[in-house]
């Protein structure tokens, strides 16, 4: 019997759910980022707590016996999904003895089921490719727009968990989508004409038209307003995980500074990186703080561009206190350029 079922045995026999809450929903999620977002919706009904600390890369987090003791009592367990867990939730699954948040339980949310997807690979894919996720790339939390998605979806499942508290869950994702969609496009925008219509238009790719349309151009603000100078623009990125949000800007992302998902950069990699920032006029390097800057600042210094330096979770930094704030300070320093 491995380290983590002799807890699970010993926890039972300490007897589970001593000090339980029955009607306080428990929800653990493996983000800080889920879990902040969990909590908006959830507001007083819930307990959250995350696995994962914004300061840590959640492809590499280990199985801890202080998870599964979190997992051991959760009514609803939230993960990203997309293989993004799949080296250590299992374990804390199956040591949590919990069935309630087993995967195919009304416990278990995938919260990627409904977003929009990008990098998925078109055929089979293998390690020699480095940490490539065969349902494509997980950091889908950083457009906003999956972000409204996955709130949605945590409501729906909170509610089906504890149906009396429908009304406050409604109502907290109704407030958790205004403040979103105002960031978005602007306050006064959104009040106007609604955010699903914008939102709308902006899946696909008409919104400049369709404001122009409505005479409304010059109402737009928030993050779109901020970001507008910069579509088009190439950014480098450290690791493939910052795709979503300058994608959903208009900005692209020609190479990384791995050589493959996962894989540390190397000096013939850089090299290579250094030619095409030249050539294609790449003028800043975006990464988190949990990645090593040498190579960045190395290869700054050498195509005189500009490194970010920029929190992808919550509590990633001590200035992204909540998931808005993380696209606020992310925004902000490349707005700033």
């Amino acid at each position: 019997m491995n380290r983590f079922a002799l807890l699970a045995a010993s926890l039972l026999l300490a007897g589970a759910g001593a000090g339980a809450d029955a009607d306080r929903l428990k929800i653990v999620t493996t983000t800080s980022d889920l879990a902040d977002i969990a909590a908006r919706i959830a507001g007083e009904e819930a307990e959250v707590r995350s696995v994962c600390r914004g300061t840590e890369d959640p492809h590499f987090l280990q199985a801890r016996p202080s998870t599964i003791l979190m997992a051991r009592d959760a009514d609803l367990w939230i993960r990203v999904g997309m293989e993004l867990e799949i080296g250590w939730e299992p374990p804390v699954l199956e040591g949590s003895r919990n069935g309630r948040i087993q995967p195919g339980r009304l416990g278990h949310l995938d919260a990627s089921s409904a977003v929009i997807k990008r990098d998925v690979p078109g055929g089979p894919v293998s390690r020699a490719g480095g940490d490539v996720h065969p349902s494509g790339n997980p950091h889908y939390w950083l457009d906003p727009y999956n972000a409204r998605v996955v709130a949605e979806a945590m409501a729906e499942r909170i509610i089906a968990l504890r149906p009396a508290v429908e009304e406050a869950v409604r109502g907290n994702l109704e407030r958790f989508r205004r403040e979103l969609d105002g960031r978005m496009f602007g306050a006064d925008l959104v009040a106007e004409v609604g955010g699903d219509r914008l939102w709308g238009a902006s899946l696909e790719g008409t919104l400049e038209a369709w404001l122009e349309e409505r005479d409304a151009a010059a109402r737009l603000g928030g993050w779109s307003l901020a970001m507008a100078p910069l579509r088009g623009a190439k950014v480098v990125t450290y690791h493939k995980s910052w795709t979503y949000l300058l994608e959903r800007f208009g900005l692209e992302v020609p190479i990384e500074l791995e050589p493959k998902p996962g894989i540390p950069a190397t000096a013939g990699h850089l090299a290579a990186v250094a030619e095409l920032m030249r050539r294609e006029g790449v003028t800043i390097i975006l990464q988190e703080p949990f990645y090593s800057r040498k190579a960045a600042e190395r290869l700054a210094k050498q195509v005189e561009a500009r490194v970010v330096v920029a929190a992808g979770s919550v509590g990633g930094t001590p200035e992204a206190t909540d998931y808005m704030r993380v696209i606020d300070l992310v925004v902000e320093a490349l707005a700033e350029l």
